[in-house]
């Protein structure tokens, strides 16, 4: 469908906080975004993993209209079918018991250190400290970005909110020091998407479940941008051979409908009412969203489909770094990353754009790559030239 140009506009009313192309996006349809110019981009960004079914994917749109029409939200302080449904699948498939809904991944994080911090006034004396990650991304809330580890934020908005020490990744040595009568849970990304897609091991996993057990503490892990199929399994958790105590959901959960998720196991759901709530939390249009997208990753076949898409990426991208001479490759499923060496990433995102492919340079000599989990072998190969085409152009450039 050809897009019509249109009257340009304006963006002065928008507040600045982030620094953003001139860019205006109108339509998107699976992998591909079309601008008020009419061009067209294969996104490999995807709203930063939210689109997990690509751009307006029929099974969300038909799930929004059939609900906007019938009920769109009749308050937090009644039931409706479509959180009950979504809860229920969300319980069925993995280790966790209760569930509760918000709307972005920061809001679920936050639900995540209220509730172990009310579980540790119960059963820990008090005990409130929550050990996370350098380098790790929880969200922009005071209490999520002081439990992030991302450089500078201990100062942009200070002071912090106490109760977040910070421990190294993949070293059980640095969590083991940071444990005392004040710990009462170990928070962390299966994998670091915002530091670059480092992934935790499997042993450093398994030693951080045995380490909780021994000491009494929760774990939680943040899976805002793992979970719903995006390194492989429905939740990356499943990966490992691991069950935690408490898990958040958000970006996939929702197919691009604001949506997040934080669930936890029975022996440590201890709200009581009136502990926790929010003016949209489970309302009936974005769980109708949320539960189109599961039914959808659920479906038989998909994730198996989606992984092999992932490994076609990741073969690809391998075969890129060793003709140009880059770096690793890292990640699994649909959340890879690539070093470029000495090459700038923000250079490399610019020009690909302007080639009509969108990518995102979470530092300064990385990329990452966050495409639909459907996307086929042929938008994988386009891509691929794309990329291609784009490194050789920057690297000739010295």
């Amino acid at each position: 469908m050809p897009v019509q140009a249109q009257t340009p506009l304006s963006t002065a009313s928008l507040m600045p906080v982030a620094p953003r192309p001139e860019t205006v996006f109108v339509r998107g349809e699976g992998a591909f975004l079309f601008d008020s110019e009419g061009r067209r981009y294969l996104d490999w960004v995807q709203g930063w993993a939210v689109n997990g079914l690509g751009h307006s994917p029929a099974p969300v749109v038909r799930a929004l209209a059939e609900q906007a029409a019938m009920l769109i939200n009749p308050s937090p302080a009644f039931f409706n079918p479509r959180a009950i449904e979504l809860a229920e699948l969300l319980t069925a498939h993995s280790c966790f018991d209760h569930v509760f809904f918000a709307s972005s991944g920061a809001e679920a994080n936050e639900g995540a250190i209220k509730l172990a911090r009310k579980w540790g006034q119960l059963h820990k004396q008090g005990a409130f400290e929550i050990v996370t990650f350098a380098d790790a991304f929880h969200g922009r809330t005071l209490a999520t970005m002081s439990a992030s580890g991302k450089p500078g934020w201990d100062r942009l908005f200070a002071p912090q909110v106490e109760g977040f020490p910070k421990a190294r990744y993949n070293d059980i040595d640095s969590v083991r020091a940071l444990v005392s009568e004040r710990t009462v849970a170990v928070m962390l990304e299966p994998v670091l998407g915002e530091a670059g897609v480092f992934p935790a091991s499997t042993a450093f996993l398994r030693a951080l479940r045995a380490l909780c057990d021994e000491a009494g503490l929760l774990l939680i892990v943040d899976e805002v941008q793992t979970g719903c199929g995006r390194t492989g399994p429905l939740f990356a958790y499943q990966r490992h051979g691991i069950e935690p105590d408490i898990m958040t959901l958000g970006k996939g959960l929702g197919g691009g409908v604001p949506l997040s998720a934080l669930l936890a196991k029975r022996a440590v759901s201890c709200f009581a009412p009136g502990d926790q709530g929010g003016t949209y939390c489970g309302n009936p249009l974005a769980c109708a969203a949320g539960k189109a997208v599961l039914d959808t990753l659920l479906a038989p076949g998909f994730l198996e489909a989606s992984q092999a898409a992932g490994e076609r990426l990741a073969q690809g991208l391998r075969a890129l770094s060793a003709e140009l001479g880059l770096g690793a490759v890292r990640g699994s499923g649909l959340l890879l990353a690539l070093e470029l060496g000495e090459l700038p990433s923000a250079r490399v995102v610019a020009l690909a754009r302007e080639r009509g492919l969108l990518i995102n340079g979470p530092r300064p000599h990385c990329l990452r790559f966050m495409p639909a989990l459907n996307t086929t072998a042929e938008e994988v190969q386009m891509g691929l030239a794309l990329l291609r085409q784009v490194l050789q152009e920057v690297k000739a450039e010295g």
